[in-house]
């Protein structure tokens, strides 16, 4: 079995649209009026976009540790993407360092925790 697509509750769902489209390899294939949105990524994963004016309450909120990641190729990918990521005046939880048995920073963007990194069986950097 196979993990195909996952629904994340955002305030904003434009920006979200930028943000996964611009930094993280991501296509918008349906847009229902900035309230629902249905990207696609590598190997046909789905990201659904859902607005929190949908809900019951505008409050989103997630598990403490709860975030989603990306693997990048190599430590070069991951500090050309954090360069890049800057320039949308994100909060970022540190410059990219040595984390656990892989190298790479987390970023938070709406209510999420984004973790950018190096797959873990790739060789470290020092």
């Amino acid at each position: 079995m196979q993990l195909n697509h996952i629904n994340l509750v955002v305030t904003d769902v434009p920006a979200a649209i930028r943000l996964f489209e611009h930094h993280l390899g991501f296509t918008c294939i349906d847009n229902r009026r900035d309230v629902i949105a249905v990207l696609t990524g590598s190997n046909n994963f789905v990201v659904v976009l859902w607005s929190s004016a949908l809900n019951k309450t505008d409050h989103v909120a997630y598990p403490e540790n709860f975030h989603i990641g990306f693997y990048q190729d190599n430590k070069e990918s991951v500090l050309a993407l954090y360069e890049k990521l800057k320039s949308d005046q994100l909060t970022f939880d540190s410059e990219p360092r040595k984390m656990r048995n892989t190298f790479g920073f987390y970023f938070r963007f709406d209510s999420l925790l984004i973790e950018i990194s190096v797959l873990p069986q790739s060789p470290l950097p020092d």
